[in-house]
C-alpha cells in the first residue's frame, strides 16, 4: 500500500491541526495504522494507532488526551487531529501500515513520507 501523509503546518502553541494519510495501492481496511513522529536528532516516537476496523485506538503517553486518531475506510484515509499543541510537538509526522507491534517502528510494512509539524511558542 502506499500512503501520502498531508496537512502538516505552522501553528502557534494551544493551536489545532488535522493530518491526513491517503492509502492506495492495496485494500486499505485491510491494515492497522499507525502516526509516528521524529524531532531533530531524536529518534522516530510513536504516537497512536487504530485497529483496522477502528474500534480500537492507542496512543503515546505524550499526546494522550491531545491527539485523536480515527480511519475513513471509505475514503481510504487516516487522519490525526491534534489539539492544544506544544513546541514539543515539533516534528516531521509519519503514517504507517500493517504493524506487528503497533507502537514499534521496526514492526511495520508500510511508510508514507512525512508531513511537517511545526509548533512556535
Amino acid at each position: 500500500v502506499q500512503l501520502q501523509a498531508y496537512g502538516g503546518g505552522l501553528v502557534q502553541a494551544g493551536g489545532s491541526l488535522r493530518l491526513s494519510c491517503a492509502a492506495s495501492g492495496r485494500t486499505f481496511s485491510n491494515y492497522a495504522m499507525g502516526w509516528f513522529r521524529q524531532a531533530p536528532g531524536k529518534e522516530r516516537e510513536f504516537v497512536a494507532a487504530i485497529s483496522w476496523s477502528g474500534g480500537s485506538t492507542y496512543y503515546g503517553d505524550s499526546v494522550k488526551g491531545r491527539f485523536t486518531i480515527s480511519r475513513d475506510n471509505a475514503k481510504n484515509t487516516l487522519y490525526l487531529q491534534m489539539t492544544s499543541l506544544k513546541p514539543e510537538d515539533t516534528a516531521v509526522y509519519y503514517c504507517a501500515a500493517n504493524p506487528k507491534t503497533f507502537w514499534s517502528t521496526a514492526t511495520y510494512d508500510f511508510w508514507g513520507q512525512g508531513t511537517l509539524v511545526t509548533v512556535s511558542s
